[in-house]
């Protein structure tokens, strides 16, 4: 039960940055899950576990690094657009 509460708040993590910085995460609800783990391991790795924790996320530094991966991964397939 622990995996599908990491998964689920792995996603509403990866769809609340995406909505933040106004920008769709590629590939749905798998980009939003896989935006909030990444987010929430990049935001521990630059700003530490401080903060609620639901899920086995700190929630504030996981949105905080979900918010900069969508940003920057947003840019990526900004650029491979206009590459093609």
């Amino acid at each position: 039960m622990g995996f599908l509460w990491s998964l689920i708040i792995g996603g509403i993590i990866g769809w609340l940055a995406g909505m933040i910085i106004g920008r769709d995460v590629p590939f749905g609800i798998i980009g939003n899950i896989i935006a909030g783990f990444i987010g929430a391991w990049l935001g521990s790795l630059i700003l530490g576990d401080w903060g609620p924790v639901v899920g086995d996320f700190a929630i504030i530094p996981a949105l905080i690094g979900a918010i900069v991966f969508v940003f920057i991964l947003s840019l990526i397939f900004k650029s491979m657009r206009k590459a093609s």
